[in-house]
Order: structure tokens, then C-alpha cells, then sequence
């Protein structure tokens, strides 16, 4: 992972080093890596540290957390733009090369066992060991909602950074003191004119970086904390925006494949004899478990990889045994009990209890899976959409047999991942088919249906739960959660062992910042069959579900309000504040037959929701939708209320109607006819009121959606009297 090339470095600049030019950039630790920028630096161009690059057109700004759409580059811009003094839609964008020196020192702490309200000494180690360590590992990667957590500090003291040494710079040049100068619209003023920042790039071979910059305060920025344009917008609203799947380069090979659907049963038998004579097919080629076909277009090889006649080996899983499985591991051993206080097994009062469970679910992104593979045996070229360039690179290295020095990874955007694009299968297969046509770039592209049938999915799981009420409160809870591990299957197919219990099984339950005398949260992992990876909020997409209905049901049957019941044992300031800002929102009085609230805390974020529907002759309809959240600081209020608000419909229309099914052959649901989702005449007027009331700053991809489904559901109760304890609902319920 390139341990042996961090070292220690003065980043003094000078010719002899750093040949002509400047990126800026600082780290969190003293150690440094390599800026991988130097790499491959044009004469004019400049590179000091990896963030901000300047050649003779002007600066590039490096943003590399992935943009899967998100907003997570035009954020980057916007932190490294409020202290570089650039504006982030002038300058161009770069997500930069696969580099250890951009790791994410943020996401290794999902992993672990860390309440994110717990600030005591051992939480705060634990998180400690936790940004050492993925620095260590050198983890570019983005997920767990920890772009902005991850990059606001370091962007912004790169950008303060650069600015000051180009100040420096200026001042050296023009022989005048630099507390005389400032910086504005990407150039240092003086009294008599002003130098664009490219044109300093000689002078800063002369002056050392400037660092340990004091950082603007919030009063005084102009880019964030307000609404702005994401960099982004007008290309994708005009249709100008290139994602990954619009890459052309010359003599481009367009290849699809077609896999066994039950994964490693490989083929007994094949005939390609049609496909081979269709028109366009250059040819078709054997890959794992498969077999690849290569023409002059993508719907030609789609086309001839539909006239391939396969005989399949092996059997797959069926949602009978899965089921099966999942009963029995909530009847075996514990993986984990993070959370066990008093004794529920004593709890006093009527005691209530049911059974949830939920259904695998795809990432479904709308662009499918692609990559593009260019191998020759000296070197490896990948142009991927992707969160984990690292990986790739490694899993290409892996399957060439070449050094990791000789393989680079191009990061493209993405139309959509919600996890998918942590995973590259699909680049493997580009790679196993680039080796067999060395020298052309091979673009590979998935249908919907191979990617539909080979995702790696959210899991199933099921969970059972109990508890006690008295005198009008709910005095015990006890809920037990099963599913596959994520880190387990994850992790597997990197080739690293996942150790220690499983905190995705039971994330967003077993840390919800509820207080009473007992209450215990145990996970329960499900043997591997399917494989499973991080789907949008992961384990907090089904522990929502799981907890607050359970909640719902201690509460209804306990006759309490089910906000003030909430608020009575919420124990943390922030989630008691979100729960009362959405009833304040809502004028809340009560269920009043209609509404239905919940509370999740995931990723750091307290956030609640309540669901107002009517119960009609077509159906149930979602008529509002409230949502508060606390985010410790809102860097841009537009894109937060989009992604609370995208995040909390995303889960609506998955809990409403999608689901895998497994009937021996493979997934059941191979494109958008029989794997539903939200449809546009559903959604409900939203009203979102995101809080940034300070403390630890965080991520809004995810913490949206675990609230979503169990308002809705208790919602629905309310409505209609019925409860709803699996997923989707349209197997109980009609929705107009």
C-alpha cells in the first residue's frame, strides 16, 4: 500500500526538487507521502503538495473524494476555494491520480464499535487509531458520508496554505512586504496592479510554503455556509456533462459480457455461432465464469451478447432458505451485544413483541456499470467511475501480474452509485478482456441485466424484537438483528479477513441515543451466500426500519405521545432538538390518524421525520413530508436539503416496492419493470430544515434514509390501523 515511500519532507520549494511549479496541500499527520502530482509534471506546470495545481492556463483545484452525484467535487472546490480565493466555477476540476496520499481518514471509524455522541477519552482513542490507521492503509476512497467530515480541515488549510506562499511569492518578485498584499479572483493585488497566480509560478521556486495558516472564520466566508450553484449543474441540466459511460478514445473496442447468473457455476456449454455472424462483432472471447463480446458498438454487442446460448453450471440460493438461515442465526450465538443495559429478560410491565425483516435490495444506479481497459504488458491504463481507486488499481495490478507503479487509474464522474461503485467487478472483466486484445482500450459495458443479476447487495435481514411498557411508559427494549456481514463479504473479495463482531449488522440501533433501564441490541451474522456491500446508510437502512417501529409499537401500546415519549428518552441535546424542531414543523398534535414520526441517528446525524398520508379508494397517499436534521455546520444549504431530501425518498420507494428474490437461478429482478422504485406522482410536498448548531462537523449523503420507511409505516398504522413489519409494503399495502 506504499508504506515504504511515505517520508518525511521540509515541502520547501525549489527548482532543484520540485522542477517548475506548486500544488498545495497539507496532511494531518507529520509523516507525508509522495505528492503524486510530480509525476509525469509538464515543464511549465507546478506541484508542491497534491490539492492545487498551476500551469500556464490557469489553477486546477484536486477534488478526490468521488462525484457519484453527490456534489462532493463542487464542496471540495467551495473548501479549498474559501481560503485560495478562487471562484470554484472559474478554475477547473481534477479528481487527481489513485494515490495513498488522499486517504480518507474518516471512514475507517464506521467500522468500529464508536457511538458518534460518545466523546469520552476511549471513543475519541478509538478514533484516533482509526485516521492513523487509514492513513496507514492509504484508503482513497469515499463513503460513510465522509467527504466533507474528512475534508474540511485539510482543504481548507490547503487552500490558506497556497495562498499565503503565492503571496510570499509576490512579495519576493516585486521587492515589497507580503503583510501588503492580498489575494482575490485566483491573483495577488498590490497597490500598483495585481499578478494571476500562474504567472508567480517562477517566484515560488524561491520562497518556502507557508504553513500553519490561521483558518478564516465562518463570519467571514463567502462561499460557504450560503446557498451556491453547484459547479456542476448547468453541464448535467444542458446535457453537456461526460460521465464515465461517454468516454471515446481511439480504436476503441465496445465489449459486454454475460456470466453465470448464480455466480462460480461456470459454463458447461456454449454456442456463439450467431453472435459471431451478427453484424459489427469483432469477436468473443472467454472470461470468468462467462464469456465477453467485442464490436464496433455498444448495442451490437449487447445485441450479439443476447444470441449467445449458455449451459450454466451450479445451483444458486433460494429466498426459502435464506429465510431459513436468517432464523436460525437469531437463534444461535450473538456476533455482538454493543449494547446490553440492566437485564430485559426481568424488564417488568406488559411485555410486547414482533418479528421485521427486509429484503436484499441493488444499488441500481440509472448509468450502468463501465470501464475502459487499455493493457499493453509494460503498463495498464484504467478510465473508471469509481470510490475506490486504490482497489482498482490493486485488484488490476493482481490480475496483470504487473508492479502497482505500472498501472494507473483515471477517476471518472458517475451517474449514480449509492454504493455500487465501491465495487469493480466490472473492471476485472475489462481487464480479463484487455489482456486477451493488448494494446486497444477496451470499453466495457454492463447491461442492466448482467448488472442488475450480478450486484452486490444490500442484505436481507430480519430481526425480532420486544420490550415492556408501565404506567404509560415504555420501560424495556430488546431487539435482535440478523443479516450478513457486509465487512466480512467486502473485505473478502479485497483478499483482507474482516475481524472482530460486525457493527453494520446493528448500526443505527444498537447507538440510537435512546436511555432506558434495559435495553440490549444484539447482532447475529448470516453464513455468506450472497454477496452483499455498503448500501446507501448500510446497516442503518434496515435498523431504522427495524428499531422505530418497534418503538411505535412499545409506544402506541404504552398510550404515549410518540414524540413526547421519544423526546422523554432521547438522552442527547441534538437528536431531543431535530425531534422537536420536524413536531414544530409540523405543527404536531399527535397521530391525529394520519401521521407517523421516527428518529434515526447514523453517520453522526440525529435526524427525524414525520409522514402525513391519507388512506384512499386507490391506495395510500404521501401527502407531506417533514424532515429536521443536525448537521454541526451546513456548508450548503441547497445541496443539504437535496440530499436529506433524496435520501429520504430513495428509501421511501425502495421500502415501498423493490426487493431481490432468489429462486435457484440467480436474482429474479433483472431491470426497472420488476425492480420498482418511487414514481414521480408519489412524492410528497417535502420540507426540510437542516441545522448546523456546531460541535463535529458531518456528512448528509447517507442519514437521510434510515427515518424515512418507518415514518412512513407508522404513518400507514395510523392511517389505516395496519402494521407493517416487512419490506416492500406493496406486499400488504396498495399505494395510489
Amino acid at each position: 500500500m506504499g508504506l515504504g515511500k511515505i517520508a518525511r519532507r521540509s515541502f520547501l520549494i525549489g527548482t532543484a526538487a520540485l522542477g517548475a511549479g506548486v500544488a498545495f496541500g497539507v496532511y494531518s499527520y507529520r509523516r507525508e507521502g509522495e505528492n503524486p502530482l510530480r509525476a509525469g509534471l509538464a515543464p511549465d506546470a507546478a506541484a508542491l503538495t497534491p490539492y492545487v495545481l498551476l500551469d500556464p492556463e490557469g489553477v486546477t483545484l484536486i477534488t478526490p473524494r468521488a462525484d457519484v452525484g453527490q456534489g462532493a467535487a463542487s464542496v471540495q472546490a467551495h473548501l479549498l476555494a474559501e481560503e485560495l480565493d478562487v471562484d470554484p466555477a472559474e478554475v477547473r476540476l481534477s479528481p487527481g491520480p489513485a494515490s495513498p496520499v488522499y486517504h480518507n481518514g474518516k471512514v475507517a471509524a464506521e467500522g468500529m464499535p464508536l457511538a458518534a455522541w460518545d466523546d469520552g477519552f476511549a471513543a475519541r482513542t478509538g478514533r484516533a487509531a482509526s485516521e492513523v490507521a487509514g492513513k496507514l492503509m492509504g484508503l482513497h476512497l469515499t463513503g460513510g458520508s465522509t467527504t466533507v467530515p474528512d475534508m474540511y480541515d485539510r482543504l481548507r488549510a490547503a487552500g490558506a496554505s497556497a495562498r499565503e506562499t503565492l503571496k510570499a511569492a509576490a512579495a519576493a518578485r516585486l521587492g515589497v512586504p507580503a503583510e501588503t498584499l492580498r489575494t482575490e479572483g485566483g491573483r495577488v493585488i498590490w497597490a500598483e496592479g495585481a499578478l494571476p497566480y500562474a504567472e508567480l509560478i517562477p517566484a515560488l521556486a524561491e520562497v518556502e510554503v507557508v504553513q500553519d495558516v490561521p483558518l478564516r472564520d465562518p463570519s467571514d466566508w463567502r462561499h460557504l455556509g450560503r446557498p451556491h450553484r453547484r459547479v456542476d449543474i448547468v453541464a448535467k441540466s444542458v446535457g453537456t456533462f461526460r460521465y464515465g459511460g461517454d468516454l471515446v478514445l481511439e480504436d476503441m473496442v465496445h465489449a459486454t459480457v454475460v456470466t453465470n447468473p448464480t455466480r462460480g457455476g461456470g459454463v458447461v456449454s456454449m454456442d456463439a455461432s450467431e453472435a459471431e455472424a451478427m453484424r459489427g462483432v469483432e469477436a468473443v472471447l472467454p472470461i470468468t465464469d462467462g464469456a465477453a463480446v467485442l464490436a464496433d458498438n455498444d448495442w451490437r454487442a449487447f445485441k450479439a451478447a443476447r444470441a449467445l446460448r449458455f449451459e450454466w453450471g451450479g445451483a444458486g440460493p433460494r429466498d426459502d432458505s435464506l429465510l431459513e438461515m436468517h432464523a436460525a442465526a437469531l437463534d444461535g450465538d450473538r456476533d455482538s451485544a454493543f449494547t446490553d443495559e440492566g437485564d430485559v429478560d426481568a424488564a417488568p410491565g406488559k411485555r410486547i413483541e414482533a418479528e421485521y425483516r427486509v429484503p436484499f435490495l441493488h444499488h441500481a444506479p440509472l448509468e450502468p456499470a463501465t470501464a475502459t481497459v487499455r493493457y499493453t504488458p509494460e503498463a495498464t491504463e484504467i478510465w473508471v467511475a469509481t470510490q475506490a481507486p486504490i482497489f482498482v488499481a490493486e485488484a488490476v495490478a493482481r490480475l496483470t501480474g504487473q508492479d502497482r507503479e505500472q498501472v494507473t487509474v483515471h477517476v471518472l464522474p458517475a451517474g449514480g452509485s449509492f454504493g455500487h461503485r465501491l465495487e469493480h467487478e466490472w473492471v476485472e472483466q475489462a481487464t480479463e478482456i484487455a489482456r486477451q486484445v493488448p494494446g486497444r482500450p477496451i470499453r466495457l459495458m454492463l447491461s442492466r441485466e448482467q448488472d442488475m443479476t450480478h450486484g452486490f447487495y444490500r442484505p436481507m435481514a430480519m430481526a425480532r424484537g420486544r420490550g415492556t411498557v408501565e404506567t404509560g411508559q415504555v420501560r424495556s427494549l430488546d431487539l435482535a438483528v440478523a443479516a450478513q456481514s457486509v465487512a466480512e463479504s467486502q473485505l473478502g473479495r479485497l483478499g483482507y479477513p474482516a475481524l472482530g463482531p460486525d457493527v453494520a449488522i446493528v448500526a443505527g440501533a444498537w447507538d440510537a441515543p435512546y436511555t432506558l433501564p434495559d435495553r440490549r441490541i444484539t447482532g447475529h451474522r448470516v453464513p455468506a451466500t450472497v454477496p452483499v456491500s455498503s448500501w446507501r446508510s448500510v446497516g442503518a437502512s434496515h435498523n431504522g426500519f427495524f428499531l422505530e417501529s418497534l418503538m411505535d409499537e412499545l409506544i402506541h401500546e404504552a398510550g404515549a405521545d410518540p414524540v413526547e415519549e421519544r423526546l422523554r428518552l432521547l438522552s442527547h441535546a441534538p437528536s431531543r432538538r431535530v425531534l422537536e424542531t420536524v413536531a414544530e414543523m409540523a405543527s404536531w398534535n399527535g397521530p391525529e390518524g394520519k401521521r407517523g414520526v421516527a428518529f434515526a441517528f447514523s453517520f453522526g446525524v440525529p435526524v427525524a421525520q414525520i409522514m402525513e398520508v391519507r388512506e384512499t379508494s386507490q391506495g395510500i397517499v404521501m401527502d407531506r413530508l417533514w424532515i429536521a436534521a443536525e448537521l454541526g455546520r451546513v456548508l450548503d444549504p441547497v445541496n443539504a436539503e437535496a440530499q436529506l431530501s433524496g435520501g429520504a425518498l430513495f428509501g421511501i420507494g425502495h421500502a415501498i416496492a423493490a426487493e431481490i428474490t432468489f429462486g435457484g437461478a440467480g436474482p429474479e429482478q433483472q431491470n426497472f419493470d420488476t425492480y420498482e422504485s418511487l414514481r414521480l406522482w408519489q412524492v410528497p410536498q417535502v420540507e426540510v430544515r437542516a441545522l448546523g448548531s456546531g460541535g463535529s462537523i458531518r456528512g448528509v449523503g447517507e442519514p437521510g434514509l434510515p427515518p424515512a420507511a418507518p415514518a412512513l409505516a407508522n404513518a400507514i398504522f395510523a392511517a389505516t390501523g395496519t402494521r407493517l413489519r416487512r419490506m416492500p409494503f406493496s406486499a400488504e399495502m396498495r399505494f395510489a
